[in-house]
Formats: C-alpha cells, structure tokens, sequence
C-alpha cells in the first residue's frame, strides 16, 4: 500500500507501507516503510496494538494507533517515535481491516502461545545457539 508520512513539521512524503506477519513471531506484526530506491525502515510492535487502533487511540511510548475520520474517513494514524524524531503513517482503514483479518485467520486471537518457539525465543535472549 502507498501511504503518506509525516513529520510533526508538516513535512510529508508518499511512502511505501508494507505490513508483515510471521506465525512464528505470533504476537508481533511488522511495518516497513521505504522507497523503491531505499533500504526500509521497520518497526515492530503489537498485532493486538493495530487491531485495537483500529476501534480508539491506543498504544504509548514508541507507537501510538488511533482512526482518524478527517480530513480521510476512513484511515488510520500510527505514530512512530524515536530519538531520531516522530514520523506519522497514514494507512487506510480498509487495507489494514483486511490484513487484521488474514492474520487472525493464520493464528486466532488467545492461540499465539501455541505458535511460539520457546527454546529459540530463550536461545536469542541469552545469545546462546540452540
């Protein structure tokens, strides 16, 4: 999807936004941001973060979600912040409904436990080869 951000100069720019899932990081979702001709740049954070985002403003520290219904009915702001400086995505609503969607078909919401490897989540907290 194309989406726009911005920077809390009012500077904005059309960007690609991609979202991820991996059933094996079941709790976790994946926004990449870039041009064509750039490296992405990721971020990580809460499918149930997104999926609540979706509903009211949720979310603190680094990722805030929340609807937003104007000047666009029907998009979503994620704002992202760093110490670099705070970047606000403006997806629409219905792509990341769908999206939202295909995820909880792949792992429904209370069964992420099953999916997660706990001998590599421990191997790659400790630095430790499995």
């Amino acid at each position: 999807m194309t989406t726009h951000v911005s920077d809390l100069k009012g500077l904005s720019a059309p960007l690609s936004a991609d979202l991820h899932y991996d059933m094996a990081d079941p709790y976790a979702i994946r926004l990449s941001l870039g041009t064509p001709m750039t490296r992405s740049v990721d971020w990580v954070f809460a499918r149930e973060l997104l999926a609540e985002g979706l509903r009211r403003p949720t979310g603190s520290g680094d990722v805030l979600v929340m609807p937003w219904h104007h000047p666009h009915p029907h998009s979503l702001r994620v704002v992202l912040r760093n110490r670099s400086g705070t970047a606000l995505v403006e997806m629409a609503v219905s792509e990341v409904a769908t999206f939202l969607r295909q995820t909880f078909a792949l792992v429904p919401d209370g069964a992420e436990g099953l999916h997660v490897d706990l001998d590599r989540a421990i191997s790659e907290l400790t630095g430790r080869r499995g």
